[in-house]
């Protein structure tokens, strides 16, 4: 299949999802968005669970592709703009934005009864979080952070970041918030302050350590 004929599958998919949601989605609906029939698309992939399992890797790559390579001179700058791109979404039409999520939500619900959904969906919290762990581990090692544990750092944000879409299409809350929160939670937990570099400063990060690990 071309590089032009994937493409336009999963452009159809996107949108068919957007405007039935997973359960109700059917390949028909797909091909409606297309110029393709139903008979074209079984051609390629040989059921509706085949094509999103597709579209889900399609996703992962033009996710990656955009958050790949945040601005910033240091791991603290770095950091909140992988997590400002990571809630940022793409600019589209409001509305389609929101019916696609909740197709999305739909999604994620099928992952605790479907391997190869919970495969694709866990690649994208592995991708989140290496990065993370990446800019936390290098923020402590330049001594830009505390000396937290950056296993436990990003599992948390990548959670919070999880959290924030799926709460912005079940309850509607402003994905702003999170933001907020995250961007004060790098600036009071983890950048070292001016205490840090004292004896006595040395003795309060195991605190801090103490501190995010009971969290």
């Amino acid at each position: 299949m071309s590089d032009d004929v994937s493409d336009a599958i999963m452009a159809a998919t996107y949108r068919a999802l957007c405007a039935r949601g997973y359960a109700e989605l059917t390949m028909q609906d797909i091909a409606d968005e297309t110029d393709k029939s139903k008979a074209a698309l079984h051609y390629h992939y040989d059921s509706k669970h085949d094509l999103l399992v597709a579209f889900l890797e399609y996703l992962f790559e033009r996710f990656t592709d955009r958050v790949a390579d945040p601005a910033g001179e240091t791991p603290a700058e770095r950091l909140a703009a992988f997590v400002d791109t990571v809630l940022s979404p793409p600019p589209e039409d409001a509305d389609e934005r929101v019916a696609f999520r909740t197709a999305l939500l739909e999604l994620k619900a099928q992952a605790p009864y479907n391997d190869d959904i919970r495969e694709r969906l866990e690649q994208f919290d592995q991708y989140l979080f290496e990065h993370v762990h990446e800019h936390v581990a290098a923020g402590i090692e330049a001594g830009e952070f505390r000396p937290v544990d950056p296993d436990d750092t990003a599992r948390f944000i990548v959670t919070a970041l999880d959290g924030a879409h799926t709460k912005q299409v079940a309850v509607g809350q402003d994905i702003d918030c999170t933001r907020r929160m995250l961007r004060s939670y790098v600036e009071t937990h983890l950048v070292a302050g001016d205490a840090d570099d004292t004896d006595d400063g040395e003795d309060n990060r195991g605190d801090d350590v103490q501190e995010v690990r009971s969290e």
